[in-house]
């Protein structure tokens, strides 16, 4: 691909959880009350919000035959197993009903993330910092097919994550906020989507940093998504 787009914070689920888990933290509601606030605040920003994206490195994308080298500078690198778009021909702000005439088919990405880097520490002001965060070398792991869009409903697959066997994520595209065509039209607005370009959809909950458990040398994770295959990442640690 030419270009990576990744979609944050896109499961409804996921970021209820997120957000009713700050709510109890710093409000005196109880959390049934939380999850009912915060599962309001998502099906509005579904209705009248839009979709958050962020670049990634096209020179992350390696085969899942490649090894997930994990830098020894951090401890807490972490899975997200996602399900990819790609384009097969120039998409520019094109509409809801026409995207999907300019998608190509799908693959399964895993959207490596090390979770002490993503806030930057000497200036909180400036926030999320994705650069160092998502983009070390390998940190995008796809394939190992791509399907054709006529085998694959968007809308309604199945994404599972296992590490070492144990099941960590366990999802439905069915869960996303903004939908396949939803985020091929937003992208689009801003730049024309390329031919081989990956859109990433979102991850599910049951990441590591959900689990407090981070991927480690020896790992082995197992990623399915519904016609997609079976995507095995073997994660290696680096050496000093």
């Amino acid at each position: 691909p030419r270009q990576v787009l990744q979609t944050g914070a896109n499961y409804r689920e996921h970021v209820i959880q997120l957000v009713a888990a700050g709510l109890t933290q710093n409000t005196d509601r109880t959390p049934e009350e939380a999850h009912a606030f915060a599962a309001e605040m998502m099906d509005e920003r579904a209705r009248s919000g839009e979709p958050y994206f962020f670049i990634g490195l096209a020179a992350c994308v390696v085969g899942d035959d490649v090894p997930l080298v994990l830098p020894a500078s951090s401890e807490v690198h972490d899975w997200e197993l996602e399900l990819a778009v790609v384009i097969g021909k120039e998409a520019f702000r094109v509409s809801r009903e026409d995207a999907l005439d300019h998608v190509a088919g799908y693959t399964i990405v895993n959207d490596i993330t090390t979770r002490d880097l993503v806030f930057r520490k000497d200036m909180k002001e400036i926030g999320t910092d994705w650069y160092r965060a998502k983009n070390a070398p390998g940190f995008l792991p796809t394939g190992p097919l791509l399907v054709p869009a006529r085998f694959v409903d968007p809308a309604d697959t199945a994404v599972r994550l296992e590490l070492n066997g144990q099941v960590m994520q366990d999802a439905n595209t069915s869960d996303l906020l903004f939908d396949v065509p939803a985020l091929v039209s937003a992208a689009s607005q801003t730049h024309p989507l390329l031919p081989g370009d990956l859109l990433l959809t979102g991850s599910p909950a049951g990441n590591g940093q959900h689990w407090k458990r981070f991927l480690r040398d020896g790992d082995v994770m197992t990623g399915t998504i519904g016609a997609l295959g079976t995507q095995v990442v073997r994660c290696v640690g680096e050496r000093a």
